[in-house]
C-alpha cells in the first residue's frame, strides 16, 4: 500500500512537471503574436494605441500583473474589448502568460 501511494505522488509530480508552462515558449509566441501591440517589453505601442484608438495597457504594471492566470489566459484567447482573440496564441496561451509574469519584477508602482 505504501509503495503504491509513492507511485501515485511521483506520477503526480511528474504530470504536473509536463504540464508547466514553458516561458521560453511563451516569449516566442509572445514575438510572433503580440509584440506588435503590447511592445517588446509589455509598453504598449503608441502607434497602435492610436490607430485603434484605445489605451493599451502596460503588461509589465500592477493591474495587469494582478490579474490571475486564468484572466490573462480568457484574454489571450477570447479578447476583451477592442481586441480580437489572438488564434495564434490561443493554444500557447499559458506559455505566453508564464512569459508575461517574467515582467512581474519590473512592476511600476
Amino acid at each position: 500500500m505504501r509503495k503504491s501511494l509513492i507511485v501515485l505522488a511521483f506520477a503526480a509530480v511528474a504530470a504536473t512537471t509536463l504540464q508547466a508552462a514553458d516561458a521560453k515558449a511563451g516569449a516566442k509566441v509572445y514575438a510572433k503574436s503580440c509584440k506588435s501591440c503590447h511592445g517588446p517589453d509589455g509598453t504598449a505601442n503608441p502607434a497602435m494605441a492610436k490607430m485603434f484608438k484605445v489605451d493599451i495597457k502596460d503588461l509589465k504594471s500592477a493591474d495587469v500583473q494582478a490579474m490571475s492566470d486564468d484572466d490573462l489566459t480568457k484574454i489571450i484567447t477570447d479578447g476583451k474589448g477592442k481586441m480580437k482573440p489572438v488564434p495564434s496564441a490561443a493554444a500557447s496561451a499559458p506559455d505566453v502568460v508564464a512569459y508575461l509574469r517574467t515582467w512581474k519584477k519590473t512592476w511600476k508602482k
